[in-house]
């Protein structure tokens, strides 16, 4: 007798149960490759928001520095209208000191007789015109300017009479010296 068996239903139970095995496999698979791309996905994330703070962070100092640097700019600019101010400030000193020292110097050395009608200044150069009675009061004026200390040697330039002929105008220039210069030239002789 022969016996005829027949595998073919367990060859589909096996087949069946290998398939779920298959299938859970795949599924398992599916969830871990889910789980790793979440997890990935959630590291770059972390890494994304860690440089977008350190850019904030830049982006705050970089900000903080430009306004540091546009304070130091305006602070050099205001230490540079100062030092202008300052510049000023000292020549319009000298020549107020030069200016005191120009008409004390001028009151100091007037002779009897002459009256001075008009005085400009330009930088050093003084150019004066006075009035006198006399030719001698006129080379004694010039005198007395030339043995001042504050200036220089008088340049004589034109000497007219009066309509009425008792008074002399003259004009003449001289240069206003120094202070330490006038003082200088006195020590010399």
């Amino acid at each position: 007798m022969s016996m005829t068996i027949n595998l073919l239903p367990w060859r589909e139970v096996r087949r069946e149960k290998r398939t779920r095995q298959f299938y859970g496999l795949v599924l398992l698979m599916l969830f871990v490759g889910v789980a790793c791309g979440l997890f990935i996905l959630q590291v770059y994330q972390q890494q994304l928001a860690a440089q977008q703070q350190r850019n904030s962070f830049l982006s705050e100092h970089l900000e903080q520095l430009s306004n540091d640097i546009a304070d130091v700019r305006r602070y050099q600019d205001d230490a540079k209208h100062m030092e202008d101010r300052m510049a000023i400030y000292h020549m319009l000193n000298k020549e107020r000191t030069s200016t005191v020292r120009l008409f004390n110097d001028i009151a100091a050395s007037v002779s009897e007789g002459v009256v001075y009608q008009h005085l400009s200044r330009t930088e050093d150069l003084v150019r004066l015109s006075a009035i006198a009675d006399s030719e001698r009061q006129v080379s004694d004026q010039l005198r007395k300017i030339a043995g001042m200390s504050g200036f220089g040697v008088p340049l004589f330039s034109e000497v007219a009479g009066e309509q009425n002929g008792s008074q002399h105008v003259f004009q003449f220039e001289v240069i206003q010296l120094p202070p330490d210069q006038g003082a200088s030239m006195e020590a010399a002789p």
